[in-house]
């Protein structure tokens, strides 16, 4: 069977898209994992499927490098909404996108029938314990301790439609992502796994964030790592409510409006599409 495919990337955060059908037979989680392959297949973050939706304009669902199933993706989100403009899928400039972590209404900047960034509302965030979800008492998680073989952290968490443990540190370039991210993510306090960032504070407007992503590991930005890096920041009153998160590969805007929901804003860029052929890709054939 062949796929048909387009590479898209945010800021480096890169997946391949696919336009797919609900009851299509294909095995998504082991296609993610054969194409996502940084040496043996096309190499990406992984797969976001395009598809129809009863209750919004589209629907998308996401796939990690892994093969597990993400409840939205900001990043994603972007390209998407570029995705199908670009492709006359609609017209609208403003539409909704549903995905597993709720509706996302997206407003797309155009020139010359070219989308240059994207502004999507990525709803309101969760804070309480039970629903990051984190184990241990009720209340938010804020600079909370954090055993982790050993070596002290201090996490905030935030649920944007996914988890995320933000530990803020004095230089976030400089962290071991390989090696401290997978601990934190399936630390047994995160019975669902968690994404997780590490931010240092330049000044209330601007923060830089690397991240290790739930179910893709290192990559170079995150929409909704972005959302929480800037949410913690904001909950331990580090920052303001409008701030710029500086990512390996530019920066993207997070807002936590007047209205309870946040706003994340930046560019989203299309590089290849290409044909995958590399059966068994169903899941009855395996």
């Amino acid at each position: 069977m062949s796929i048909q495919f387009t590479k898209m990337h945010g800021l480096g955060n890169d997946y391949f898209f696919i336009e797919a059908e609900p009851d299509s037979p294909i095995d998504w989680p082991e296609l993610s994992r054969r194409m996502s392959h940084r040496h043996l297949g096309a190499g990406a973050d992984g797969i976001i499927l395009i598809l129809p939706s009863d209750s919004a304009d589209f629907a998308m669902r996401i796939f990690n490098a892994d093969g597990s199933e993400a409840e939205t993706c900001g990043n994603g989100i972007r390209c998407f909404a570029k995705y199908v403009y670009e492709r006359k899928m609609i017209e609208k400039t403003e539409f909704v996108i549903d995905t597993l972590g709720g509706p996302n209404r997206v407003e797309l900047f155009v020139e010359d029938e070219t989308v240059s960034r994207v502004r999507s509302n990525m709803g309101q965030p969760k804070f309480e314990r039970s629903e990051i979800p984190m184990q241990g008492p009720a209340g938010r998680v804020l600079e909370e301790p954090l055993d982790v073989d050993g070596q002290p952290f201090e996490v905030t968490c935030a649920n944007i439609g996914n988890p995320h443990a933000v530990v803020f540190v004095d230089d976030a370039t400089q962290i071991d992502l390989p090696t401290l991210g997978p601990k934190i993510e399936n630390h047994p306090k995160f019975p669902e796994r968690t994404n997780v960032e590490f931010v240092n504070i330049i000044d209330r407007n601007n923060i830089v964030m690397r991240i290790w992503e739930r179910g893709s590991g290192v990559t170079m930005a995150s929409g909704s790592g972005s959302c929480g890096a800037a949410l913690a920041s904001m909950i331990t009153n580090r920052v303001n409510r409008k701030v710029d998160v500086h990512l390996v590969y530019g920066k993207l805007s997070i807002e936590w409006a007047e209205d309870g929901d946040v706003y994340q804003e930046g560019p989203a860029t299309a590089v290849y599409s290409g044909t995958w052929d590399d059966p068994p890709l169903d899941s009855s054939s395996q």
